[in-house]
């Protein structure tokens, strides 16, 4: 879970996040920290729409990399062929 002192430094700063949901990158929130409470925030995103988010997804300034761990599989999926069946 993202700290307050976090929280309230990517405020003051305007630091554009990436709130990292699940590993399909997709369905990452970009935007900038407008307030929060114990159990959610509030992300302003480039549109001007907010969106209450859990302070449990992972917070991260938009320019670094995506954790590894929070990324799809790179090697091929060999599609199911009949025979498996």
């Amino acid at each position: 879970m993202i700290t307050e002192e976090q929280l309230d430094t990517y405020r003051i700063e305007s630091t554009l996040l990436r709130v990292i949901r699940d590993v399909n990158p997709t369905n990452d929130i970009r935007g900038i920290v407008v307030a929060w409470d114990d159990e959610s925030v509030l992300i302003r995103k480039k549109n001007r729409r907010v969106v209450k988010l859990s302070r449990a997804y992972v917070y991260q300034p938009f320019g670094d990399e995506r954790p590894p761990e929070f990324m799809l599989p790179q090697e091929p999926v060999e599609p199911y062929s009949d025979e498996d069946e």
